[in-house]
């Protein structure tokens, strides 16, 4: 296993759509072990493979912070197939650097998606769990959290970034928010 480098907006390969997999191998599992690492190194909840350069449809996720690793799910073409109420959760992404925002989710959500062994299952999830789950398969249809923001805060969070990377203030830290 090796830490992966997460890719950072406005790298384009974030607007990529992944590709559903076909074939689930050990190879696919050493690499949700990779992400799993890299996701817990950053340190985040969550990570989809189009966030550090892969075009796969896998997502790792992990969001209790009191046992990292108890809870870890790797999982293979996730898919929400209910949502219901809504939730304003204040989002930042590990792909997002210093920028966090308030963004309109789904409060409850199901989720179907196949496992490293091979087992189609199905997670209910609600409030952090269910945003991630959100976050993270929009990565996967090729979308970010800034995505689902107005244009307006869009385009200040731009000039904001491009004015740090001009003047080489931005040290790639995120905001100490839940980053997903």
């Amino acid at each position: 296993m090796a830490l992966l480098q997460i890719r950072k907006y406005p790298d384009a390969a974030l607007k990529q759509p992944a590709k559903p997999v076909d074939n689930i191998d050990g190879s696919v599992n050493a690499f949700l072990d990779s992400m799993a690492q890299t996701m817990y190194a950053a340190p985040g909840v969550g990570l989809a493979a189009t966030q550090v350069g892969d075009n796969r449809r896998l997502v790792v996720l992990d969001t209790d912070h009191e046992q990292p690793g108890k809870h870890l799910l790797k999982l293979i073409n996730p898919q929400i197939v209910e949502a219901e109420g809504s939730i304003l959760w204040e989002e930042g992404c590990l792909s997002v650097i210093d920028f966090t925002a308030e963004v309109r989710r789904a409060a409850k959500v199901l989720i179907r998606a196949w496992t490293p062994e091979q087992k189609e299952i199905e997670i209910e999830a609600t409030d952090l769990q269910a945003v991630a789950f959100q976050h993270e398969i929009d990565h996967l249809d090729g979308k970010l959290f800034i995505d689902r923001i107005s244009r307006i805060k869009r385009e200040l969070y731009r000039r904001k970034l491009a004015k740090m990377l001009k003047e080489g203030k931005s040290n790639g830290q995120r905001p100490t928010s839940v980053r997903i």
